[in-house]
């Protein structure tokens, strides 16, 4: 199986590519007055307003750092009606994809109430991975103030 691996301060995290749409460069935001701090805004893709997520913000509390390798990875997010909707994720120092056997991660052995979207873990080539669970990162009452039942669904945009 496939992750994008980036990292959030000097440690490394892995996204499963079945949940990416795009990776996109950093881009100007529409900042959203009131939302949770981690909430980054909203981007513009394709005339579709998409939420962004500063994953750095929510696991570590500082924002994420405008490098040359930061990015805005594009997710397809189940909401809780079932319809499938993009949520954008800003991420630090995006290096690579990849494969990676989903069999040999493990329960980390440190329960984390407090985030429950940090799955389970891998060391590999020297460091450890912990996977985003994408399906746990937003709490109930923040899918409901970033995918209300009058948000349209995403036009369908043109494979790369």
């Amino acid at each position: 199986m496939q992750f994008l691996i980036f990292h959030l301060g000097q440690d490394r995290y892995g996204l499963r590519t079945r949940h990416l749409v795009r990776v996109l460069p950093l881009m100007a935001l529409k900042q959203l007055p009131q939302a949770p701090a981690y909430i980054a805004g909203l981007m513009n893709y394709h005339g579709t307003p998409v939420p962004v997520v500063d994953l750095s913000m929510l696991a570590c509390h500082t924002p994420c750092r405008a490098q040359f390798d930061t990015r805005m990875v594009l997710t397809d997010f189940a909401a809780d009606d079932g319809s499938q909707r993009l949520l954008g994720l800003m991420v630090e120092r995006v290096s690579h994809v990849a494969d990676m056997d989903p069999n040999l991660f493990s329960a980390p052995g440190v329960a984390n109430a407090g985030a429950p979207y940090l799955g389970k873990v891998l060391a590999t080539d020297g460091a450890i991975v912990q996977l985003v669970e994408l399906e746990h990162l937003l709490e109930p009452e923040v899918r409901a103030l970033l995918f209300t039942p009058d948000t349209p669904a995403p036009k369908q945009a043109a494979p790369c």
